[in-house]
């Protein structure tokens, strides 16, 4: 099986009112992490890779990674880029083998966006290459992405028609109080989304896909060990995991999912090396990491997205 793009696994989402996680991934085990747990559950996924990852780990090294995914699994993988800052880096991306990039020109003028978002299809539907927009601003701090609370805004309901008709983009990323991060909310903050607002997008856009970005849930499993081997994330707050399943069983089919997988990764290291402090082959302490990304994929796939033996 050879990489595909997200239209197919969006009518089958939308249809069947479930939702796709969008994984993002920065080195071997967390590729290996999620596509064990995806295969275990024969669920379809979409990998994807920000500007971060691309500095980090470089474009073809995540490429090949995810080629052997599909190699070692046989499932419908998805090549996305996460949070294009420009045209230049989603051209790169298209012209390097990716099946989906997302342009983010939601810091833009409404007018503005539309002109960057819409020549960003143009090349990629050229090139079979799906396009991701985005409406509204999501505050929090995430690789390159970094938006105080003051900046963000939510989506405007009647701006999404004439944003997808003028663009042609094949999904829209919308904020409806989601938050990019680990601290996505400050103590005692509850975290709310606004399902009036989605709710209203779906009827605007019948049968088109939406994305949720910023939605991890920040795992207190994770939190704990991390805080029990020298943390400090005591405030970290995330998005109830029944708030993503509703909006799941909405318009939304795709929801990107990050920071839990850094936590739950990190606290496989952690604990490993504090229990074991004699270790120093990475292959020790990596692979109860990939272990825990596994495990919270899975999580994921089942109790959240819904999408467990939709593959084929």
């Amino acid at each position: 099986m050879a990489l595909v793009n997200t239209k197919e696994m969006f009518q089958k989402a939308y249809a069947g009112g479930y939702a796709i996680g969008a994984f993002n991934v920065n080195n071997m085990e967390i590729v290996q992490g999620i596509t064990e747990a995806a295969k275990e559950e024969n669920a379809p996924i979409i990998l994807q890779v920000s500007a971060g990852a691309r500095k980090y780990a470089k474009h073809e090294y995540l490429v090949k990674l995810v080629e052997a995914a599909i190699v070692d699994t046989d499932l419908p993988i998805a090549l996305h880029l996460d949070h294009g800052a420009d045209f230049e880096i989603c051209k790169a991306c298209i012209d390097g083998g990716f099946t989906s990039v997302m342009i983010d020109g939601s810091h833009l003028s409404f007018e503005e966006n539309i002109a960057l978002t819409k020549k960003v299809v143009e090349y990629a539907h050229a090139h079979g290459v799906v396009v991701e927009g985005e409406l509204g601003r999501l505050a929090g701090v995430e690789d390159d992405v970094n938006v105080s609370s003051e900046d963000a805004s939510y989506t405007r309901p009647e701006e999404v028609e004439e944003f997808v008709d003028r663009t042609g983009v094949d999904s829209l990323a919308i904020a409806i109080g989601t938050s990019h991060g680990a601290f996505k909310f400050k103590p005692g903050q509850k975290p709310q989304l606004r399902f009036d607002i989605l709710e209203e997008i779906g009827q605007r856009l019948p049968n088109f896909p939406i994305v949720l970005h910023g939605a991890s849930s920040v795992s207190k499993e994770y939190v704990d060990i991390i805080n029990k081997y020298g943390g400090k994330l005591d405030d970290a707050i995330g998005i109830p995991e029944d708030m993503l399943r509703k909006a799941a069983g909405m318009a939304v089919c795709k929801i990107n999912i990050d920071s839990d997988l850094r936590l739950a990764f990190t606290a496989g290291v952690r604990e490993h090396l504090m229990n074991n402090p004699g270790h120093f082959d990475p292959r020790q302490f990596l692979s109860p990491a990939r272990d825990y990304v596994k495990a919270l994929v899975k999580h994921k796939i089942v109790n959240v997205l819904g999408c467990s033996g939709k593959a084929n």
